[in-house]
């Protein structure tokens, strides 16, 4: 069964090293779905922004381990994708920031 596009991506990272990575290899990252696969996030990617999509790669980050005096708890595990775009794409939502 295909999950609609905007249940995939949901929301895009915006640090520092994804800005230097965006601007040098025109790459962005964005949180997923954890059930999300390549397939479907290039899908997601492609219908929602308009652009081409040269790549993804996905990587699963982690929860750490936190702690409130003598209790211990873990943050969740998310998605992270990394979608690398063919020369010459842009994503408009990214440039004026």
């Amino acid at each position: 069964m295909r999950k609609p596009a905007f249940d995939i991506v949901v929301s895009p990272l915006v640090t520092e090293k994804v800005t230097a990575l965006r601007e040098k290899y025109n790459q962005m990252t964005l949180r997923v779905r954890s059930d999300a696969n390549k397939v479907e996030v290039r899908r997601a990617v492609e219908s929602t922004l308009n652009v081409k999509v040269a790549r993804v790669n996905i990587l699963t980050v982690h929860g750490k381990v936190k702690r409130m005096g003598r209790y211990q708890n873990q943050r969740p595990s998310w998605k992270k994708a990394i979608v690398i775009l063919k020369p010459g794409e842009k994503v408009e939502l990214f440039e004026g920031v």
